[in-house]
């Protein structure tokens, strides 16, 4: 019997009282290596709460947050916790864009603060990291604020996985995104996950986008916070 790869992620008994219609609750979840895990029946405040659980910038009220076996609660110092966000890239709508610089200066960004111009040892790296997302060399001239929204995801996941992180967290990544171009879009990031290696949990209501990413899907009763098992609707290009 094939030996189950260790948690990254796991959650345990969790409350966190957020000021919304009611806290948020999660009796347990767990990502392991390698696995890419969807969670819908979050609206997009709780998502955002959740992901800062996860991250360790707050802590929860009650319960466990456990990330590579050690609990966020136990990280008090600033620079151990600050060291221990370089573990995870975050893929949201929330995350900042240069609108009046072109792509290839915001995806140098996490090499480098010289970006007028962009060196080119670091222009290198960046079309590399771009390919890997579905971003062509035509993509990289162009400005940020003057791109679709499935573009701009994209851009994000790049600069997520610019600097190899080891868990990947996407927070209603499809925000905005037209739902035709969903479809490819989330087969481009479930191939650059695969190729990374790395973890993912995908927090989304987005069926289509979550159907192709994930390998396991599940919903979120807020008022219980116990897990529901969704099965696959579809599978596009083969994901």
């Amino acid at each position: 019997m094939a030996t189950l790869a260790a948690p990254v992620v796991e959650i345990v008994s969790l409350l966190k009282d957020y000021k919304g219609l009611r806290p948020l609750r999660l009796t347990g979840l767990s990502v392991r290596e390698g696995e890419r895990v969807a969670v819908g029946g979050i609206d997009a405040t709780a998502a955002e709460v959740l992901v800062n659980l996860i991250n360790g910038a707050i802590l929860p009220d009650a319960g466990h947050v456990r990330v590579f076996g050690e609990d966020t609660a136990s990280i008090t110092d600033e620079d151990a916790w600050l060291a221990s966000l370089e573990r995870f890239g975050i893929v949201t709508p929330r995350a900042v864009l240069l609108d009046g610089s072109t792509l290839l200066q915001n995806l140098a960004l996490p090499f480098t603060l010289d970006i007028d111009p962009v060196p080119e040892a670091v222009r290198l790296r960046v079309v590399s990291v771009a390919e890997r997302v579905g971003l062509t060399p035509a993509h990289l001239p162009l400005l940020a604020g003057e791109v679709s929204a499935d573009v701009r995801v994209r851009v994000h996941l790049a600069r997520s996985l610019a600097l190899h992180p080891r868990v990947l967290l996407f927070e209603h990544p499809t925000v905005g995104v037209a739902p035709d171009a969903v479809p490819l879009l989330a087969h481009d990031a479930a191939q650059a996950v695969e190729a990374e290696g790395v973890a993912a949990l995908v927090v989304s209501n987005d069926d289509t986008f979550c159907d192709i990413v994930a390998q396991r899907r599940y919903r979120l009763n807020a008022a219980t916070g116990r897990l529901s098992s969704v099965g696959r609707l579809r599978r596009w290009f083969g994901a």
